[in-house]
């Protein structure tokens, strides 16, 4: 961890640690027990007591517990932490057992100790527990950073974010606000009438999305196996048996692909369906659902994240992506009509679109390079290419198109959402040229999923579907830079040696 220590100088202070888990055994103190009855909180006893006035006690006594995070006067005044926040203990050997005053002096910051004692305000100011007994819960072999210094390495507070979540109250706090919106989410769909589902996370073949998938291997089976991609093909299949109308899963997902601020292999998503509904239906629901859940957590629809002011109060802009890159490069795509002068409008752009194999992914480039960078305020991009959409149902107006949208807030997708396609015959059309860019070399293309068609031609009903990334989320309503802020136990490079 980031200490001001050396490494010789925490060997030492853990071997000195292990001496004293020696004493306390000699003392016949456990320094790991099973259990301690603690009666209240550090915050309830700052609420419950904020009246009491300075030099002022009461005989109301009550048992604490939590880490020790400063130790003053050899261990007269102790500050403790637990969940909740922070409580002074008064320990003095006037209230203190001779006994327990010896187990007091071989305490160290860090250990976890519980004090049951009367409330008392200090003559400063200080709210304290006056200790008549202690308990030491779990004795601490390593140091904590100094606090001076702090655990600033990021790399290791991501490895070791246990010693993070010790020494950094706001990152305590991303984490239960993460908890929080994830409740919140839940606690809307619920409400609208949404049931919450579960569907596998090993499938036999890989799809719902087009991503490179981890692969893994059955023994009893023999046979290889791929971690859930996304979970829409099963959430479909629960459509087509009209287990509900309004479905949604809240998922992991793995996706085995590049690392960094705004991509983790797994991630978490939310995935719901409505019958009867397009996408249309699907963009205010998106909007009302975000805006309601950044109220509910934040206090307000408007948010500072980084240097920007966001306001996510419905309703949110529309743009088509040909409009909007059109509006960005004064290209009209509406009129180019083959992948060769797509990429010819691309280079023209400074774009290289090589490796780009048809129309809607030379659009779907320059959409990236040019325009979505510049999307700060939400707004739904709609209309995608039939190209990179082989989950959409075909654009009324014009079969070139999906009706798909996705969702842009701080140049970010946020949510990628679809009147959702149910012809048995387009969509084993569109698998089959998934199938065939696959078999040209594209790692991140579908195969054709026999059972999903055999389920699509048992007839599932119109309706429009919807995934939001919750990381994302997380990030924006947290004001976190990186993705690794908001996931406890980022995936991370293995350390050599």
């Amino acid at each position: 961890m980031q200490t001001h220590e050396s490494n010789s100088s925490i060997n030492q202070i853990r071997q000195t640690r292990i001496q004293k888990l020696a004493d306390l055994a000699d003392k016949g103190v456990n320094p790991y027990p099973y259990s301690f009855e603690k009666t209240i909180s550090a915050k309830d006893l700052q609420e419950k007591y904020a009246h009491l006035e300075p030099g002022q006690e009461t005989e109301d006594v009550y048992s604490v517990a939590g880490r020790v995070m400063a130790i003053r006067n050899t261990g007269m005044f102790i500050d403790l932490q637990d969940d909740s926040g922070k409580i002074q203990i008064f320990s003095h050997k006037e209230n203190v057992s001779e006994e327990q005053m010896k187990v007091l002096k071989l305490i160290d910051i860090g250990d976890i100790v519980g004090f049951t004692g009367s409330v008392r305000r200090t003559p400063r100011g200080e709210l304290s527990i006056k200790t008549t007994e202690l308990k030491l819960l779990s004795k601490t072999l390593l140091p904590l950073p100094e606090k001076h210094h702090g655990l600033t390495d990021v790399e290791i507070r991501y490895r070791q974010r246990y010693v993070d979540l010790i020494m950094n109250e706001e990152v305590r706090d991303t984490f239960r606000k993460r908890s929080l919106i994830i409740q919140k989410i839940r606690e809307y769909l619920t409400s609208r009438g949404f049931l919450e589902v579960e569907t596998p996370m090993l499938h036999p073949q890989a799809g719902g999305a087009n991503a490179r998938p981890f692969i893994t291997h059955h023994n009893t089976l023999d046979m290889d196996m791929f971690m859930r991609i996304a979970p829409e093909l099963y959430l479909k299949r629960l459509m087509v048996g009209g287990l509900s109308e309004k479905i949604f899963e809240i998922n992991r997902s793995f996706r085995n692909e590049g690392i960094d601020t705004r991509h983790n292999p797994e991630f978490t998503m939310m995935e719901l369906y409505q019958a009867y509904v397009d996408y249309n239906e699907m963009m205010r629901l998106t909007e009302d659902l975000v805006s309601t859940v950044c109220q509910e957590v934040n206090g307000t629809m408007k948010i500072k994240y980084g240097d920007n002011e966001i306001d996510l109060t419905p309703p949110w802009d529309r743009k088509t992506m040909i409009g909007a890159i059109k509006e960005k490069t004064g290209i009209d795509f509406a009129d180019c009509f083959t992948v060769e002068d797509a990429k010819a409008k691309a280079k023209s752009l400074g774009i290289n679109p090589e490796d780009c194999e048809n129309w809607g992914q030379v659009l779907d480039l320059i959409f990236e390079e040019k325009v979505e960078p510049s999307l700060i305020q939400p707004v739904h991009i709609i209309d995608y290419p039939r190209d990179i959409s082989p989950l959409a149902k075909v654009h009324r107006d014009n079969d070139r198109l999906t009706e798909r949208f996705e969702t842009r807030v701080n140049g970010w997708e946020i949510a990628n959402a679809f009147s959702e396609l149910t012809d048995p015959i387009d969509q084993r059309m569109r698998f089959e040229a998934q199938a065939l860019a696959k078999a040209n070399g594209d790692e991140e293309a579908m195969t054709i999923d026999e059972d999903f068609i055999t389920a699509l031609e048992y007839g599932m009903p119109p309706a429009g579907g919807l995934g939001i990334g919750i990381d994302r989320i997380v990030m924006l309503l947290t004001n976190s830079p990186s993705i690794r802020d908001v996931i406890a136990f980022p995936t991370l490079k293995k350390k050599e040696g």
